[in-house]
């Protein structure tokens, strides 16, 4: 499966997210040798009462429950915005083997902005990184989800 293709999975799922009230964000986790998707999901941590309900998360905890195995070495996690620090943490301690994201996320993306956690010393585990993938599609899912919030 592409890069793009497994980011339009991300993108209705970030689409899906939006429609409960949550910040537009989407992940998927695929097994790269065989294109088989592990796991989807969307945004969750105002339904589920859970701070740690990133789409990543959530997406890397169904790929770990679905393999029986909390390491996901050489899969690949597909997101629609630049990981933040604590999802930065979860992909490294799960061994992802590849990110691939959409958007840039200046303000609290920690990737390519901010702590760039995977280039610190103390990061044990780094995965390849592949960045702007339907960037704009991502931005514009997000800035429309915010400019409804704020009326305007």
């Amino acid at each position: 499966m592409s890069d793009h293709d497994a980011m339009q999975i991300a993108l209705a799922e970030a689409r899906d997210a939006a429609a409960r009230g949550e910040t537009p964000v989407g992940a998927v986790v695929l097994d790269p040798s065989t294109g088989v998707v592990l796991a989807r999901a969307g945004n969750g941590p105002i339904g589920a009462h859970d701070p740690t309900a990133h789409a990543e998360v959530t997406a890397m905890r169904l790929a770990a429950a679905s393999l029986g195995n909390y390491r996901l070495t050489g899969l690949t996690l597909v997101v629609t915005l630049e990981p933040c620090a604590m999802c930065a943490g979860a992909i490294s301690h799960a061994r992802i083997g590849r990110v691939v994201f959409g958007a840039d996320d200046p303000k609290g993306g920690a990737v390519i902005h901010g702590p760039r956690f995977f280039d610190q010393p103390t990061c044990h585990w780094r995965p390849e990184v592949a960045g702007g993938v339907l960037a704009e599609e991502s931005a514009d899912l997000l800035r429309g989800f915010f400019r409804a919030r704020r009326g305007k």
